[in-house]
């Protein structure tokens, strides 16, 4: 890749701005947006229209050069990259895309000029509802830092026209509403009805009662139409294609039905097909819902492959064995393996090549990232999904496991357990298709995303593929992209950085070691200090203003943020707040430092457990408010519909990060390296990535506790909450306190099922077990917070430590060691 004042001089956004005939001192060129693209009268545009105006002209400022990356790609015939996902979180576009295009500058001078707020016109733009977590959010990274460093890549995903769903608070408890984040035009989306591919199903839609139901043994096809958005690199000379697919019927209207008034019936098909791409993972708690989501993953991989395939075959002397040198093709968990079955009945049934041909095509040009060590995440479909809407694919994936079984009895003889338990087929209570099977055993490559991760996933999780094939399961640890979590999401603090050490660190995110020195200088320490008062001051703005919450900004912000799960022990912290409110009550004068504790982060709608801990953290921050004595040192809010813009205003002004998984559960975690990035501390379990950070940083400038993977592993056997009730008096009271109804006391009864998660399931996540040393922990934390230098120190030494963590470092491992990819660069020539 460039380096940063070479790519300024090939790619200089204004020398092309200018060409276009645009300049800071007029801007005729936003009145033509207005004028003929929204038929508006540019003097009484209203907000959204203006911000319509300015995404437009940026799109097609960056069209050009898309166009002419994807020119120069197409010349040069690199390998190209690309990104299977379900899921891709990538938050608001206009403020990215103008500071990796460095035009920001340029047009928030241009705005001023015309009185208009760039700021304002930047709270028009829905969050992408494209994603939920972490899994999507590392997707967006992914592509970020692919174009960065100027890899030909293409992601592929859904165009879901409702995200997730958007979280509401109402009695404390979280509701759900759709999230309509396409109701108004997409600035970004250029439609390719020209990119279409035919997916054929067996199966086919009817409308019975209210209802849309598949029916099965019916064959029929769907069509995915593309629509492309510009995913563009720092500097703005590469820029790369997000493919996103929505589903259509074919061109079918039954006239002879409509002219008899069966309006309904005459379009149902239509209808029903466009459902398909509708929504961001529909209910799996319901026979249609789980129906429905096998068939997204199976869309996905169709249309993406199907699109692959045909861009390598435009090449001349193109040979299907050429595939794995030309496309390296990365599965973002489970959700897209079925690219395993469906690349082979492209080679059999479409390229007609036999079997073992086949099959060597499909390993060497497929690799599998594994997310999770969560057995109940590792998808498993029934068979009989497969056999009433692919049965094709079901015939391959059969006779893989059957040669699979073959080889497996070849070299460990008749062990029938090792087979039942390494099939590719689950046999009871339901038969299923073990998805992590088929991908470890379809592709050439399977990784975890933290070290612990991949040792785990190598030694417990998936221990017999490991030992067959050694050299397929390596490591990636996750990264982030700095640009969007720290250039822009952080304006004073990387202001303070780059006139410390220069701009080079927001595409060489190693360069922020050179930070290290600076930690005991005193004058930068005060700077630093100056810039976390700056974030907490916006941040504190922006909540009163958005919410009507005021906060102390002087107090430790302490952040958990992430989705709601009971691995993620947000259970704990709660706990914790809980004993901090009993100290006080029982020592009213102690001297305390005051603590604002946040949560964000959504329950899945049929996860009721999770949404019991929402109400939980709700009710604890409604009865702190309300209790004088508390008021003031302990604050509890609960952020609703978090999303990525609330994480770019949340992260900067934390003090503290919370990251306390269950040891052995978290995969790696990014929420936790953004944290780091901004000069956050952490406490937390040494689990996932954190283990990495803690190495980077030194220990001892992060605040660690609790239970080792092996620990918690080991401690199944002989772990009994109930000790922690009987022995640890603090622990006790916080666990009654919450089961007494104090809480809770217009809804009596409510808060009863924690009972039977702490004890008559035996705390499976280790609540109880790690709450005392989290506690202790905590109060080391509190002492540290109180000396304002050494803090201080600490956060510049975390800062300083997070160049590791930057996804430019993720993507050069993959391509090294997976795609044996090199970059494309990308040269413009002055207009």
């Amino acid at each position: 890749m460039a380096t940063t004042t070479e790519a300024a001089a090939r790619c200089s956004i204004e020398d092309r701005l200018h060409a276009l005939g645009l300049n800071e001192t007029d801007a005729p060129w936003l009145d033509r947006y207005l004028l003929c693209n929204q038929l508006v009268d540019p003097e009484k545009a209203k907000i959204r229209q203006r911000f319509e105006a300015v995404a437009t002209c940026v799109r097609d400022l960056v069209a050009e050069r898309w166009l002419r990356s994807r020119r120069i790609q197409a010349t040069h015939q690199p390998k190209w990259v690309y990104y299977l996902s379900m899921e891709f979180l990538l938050g608001r576009s206009l403020r990215n895309n103008l500071m990796n295009m460095r035009a920001e500058r340029f047009f928030r001078t241009s705005l001023d000029r015309l009185g208009w707020d760039l700021d304002e016109l930047l709270e028009e733009e829905p969050d992408a509802g494209l994603g939920n977590g972490g899994l999507g959010r590392l997707a967006a990274c992914f592509m970020e830092s692919l174009a960065t460093m100027e890899y030909a890549a293409i992601g592929y995903g859904l165009r879901y026209e409702y995200g997730i769903f958007r979280q509401e608070i109402r009695g404390g408890w979280q509701t759900e509403a759709p999230d309509r984040w396409l109701r108004r035009i997409d600035p970004w989306e250029v439609t390719r009805p020209d990119k279409a591919y035919a997916v054929p199903l067996n199966a086919t839609f009817e409308l019975r009662g209210s209802h849309i139901m598949l029916i099965p043994n019916r064959p029929s096809r769907l069509i995915g139409i593309a629509h492309d958005r510009p995913v563009v690199g720092y500097e703005g000379c590469c820029v790369n294609t997000l493919r996103l697919w929505s589903a259509v019927a074919p061109e079918r209207f039954d006239f002879a039905d409509f002219s008899h008034g069966e309006f309904v019936g005459a379009v149902i098909e239509n209808v029903a097909a466009e459902s398909l791409t509708r929504v961001l993972y529909p209910d799996d708690s319901t026979e249609r819902g789980r129906a429905l989501r096998f068939l997204q993953q199976y869309f996905l991989v169709s249309c993406s492959l199907q699109d692959i395939v045909a861009r390598a075959r435009r090449v001349p002397d193109f040979g299907w064995d050429h595939l794995p040198r030309m496309a390296a093709v990365q599965l973002n968990d489970t959700h897209p393996a079925l690219a395993v079955a469906e690349l082979m009945r492209i080679l059999l049934d479409d390229a007609g090549l036999d079997w073992d041909d086949a099959w060597e095509i499909t390993r060497a040009t497929l690799a599998y990232t594994n997310h999770t060590l969560l057995p109940e995440a590792l998808e498993k479909w029934p068979v009989r999904f497969f056999e009433a809407f692919i049965p094709r694919h079901l015939e391959i994936i059969y006779e893989v496991n059957r040669r699979f079984i073959d080889d497996l009895r070849s070299r460990f003889g008749a062990d029938d357990d090792r087979v039942r338990r390494m099939s590719l087929i689950e046999e009871s209570p339901e038969r299923k298709v073990r998805m992590a099977h088929l991908a470890t055993v379809g592709t050439h490559s399977t990784n975890g995303v933290a070290r612990i991760h991949s040792d785990l996933l190598r030694t417990r999780v998936m221990r017999e593929f490991a030992e067959i094939y050694p050299q397929r399961f390596g490591n990636k640890t996750n990264g982030v992209t700095p640009r969007r979590w720290l250039a822009q999401a952080n304006p004073a603090l990387a202001g303070l950085i780059t006139e410390a050490i220069g701009d080079g660190w927001i595409s060489d995110l190693d360069r922020l070691s050179e930070l290290r020195t600076l930690a005991t200088d005193a004058g930068f320490r005060e700077s630093f200090r100056r810039a976390k008062r700056q974030a907490k001051r916006d941040f504190t703005d922006w909540l009163r203003a958005a919410h009507g919450r005021t906060v102390d900004p002087g107090s430790i912000f302490d952040s958990q943020i992430k989705r709601i799960h009971e691995y993620k022990r947000q259970l704990m912290n709660a706990l914790h707040i809980v004993i901090l409110y009993n100290r006080i009550r029982e020592y009213p004068a102690a001297d305390v430092t005051p603590r604002t504790f946040f949560f964000a982060g959504k329950a899945a709608p049929a996860y009721n457990t999770a949404k019991l801990i929402v109400k939980l953290i709700n009710c604890i921050g409604e009865t702190l408010d309300a209790d004088p004595l508390v008021r003031g040192r302990l604050r509890v809010v609960f952020l609703p519909d978090y999303s990525v813009t609330l994480a770019e205003r949340l992260i900067p002004a934390s003090d503290v990060s919370e990251q306390i998984s269950t040891a052995g559960y978290e995969a790696s975690g990014t929420g936790n390296m953004k944290f780091m990035m901004n000069g956050a501390l952490t406490i937390g379990t040494r689990d996932g990535a954190t283990i990495e950070m803690a190495e980077q940083a030194g220990e001892e400038n992060l605040f660690l506790f609790g239970l080792s993977d092996e620990q918690v592993e080991q401690s199944r056997d002989w772990y009994d909450p109930t000790w922690h009730m009987a022995n640890e008096e603090e622990t006790r009271q916080a666990v009654e306190l919450v089961l007494s109804d104090h809480f809770n006391g217009h809804e009596p009864g409510i808060f009863e099922p924690i009972r039977e998660m702490l004890f008559d399931r035996r705390d499976r996540f280790m609540v109880l077990a790690d709450l005392r040393a989290y506690t202790e922990r905590h109060r080391d934390l509190a002492e540290v917070y109180n000396d304002a230098d050494e803090w201080t120190r600490r956060a510049i030494l975390n800062v300083g430590a997070a160049g590791r963590f930057s996804s430019d470092r993720t993507i050069r491992e993959y391509a090294r060691d997976i795609w044996n990819a090199e970059p494309s660069p990308i040269v413009h020539t002055a207009p």
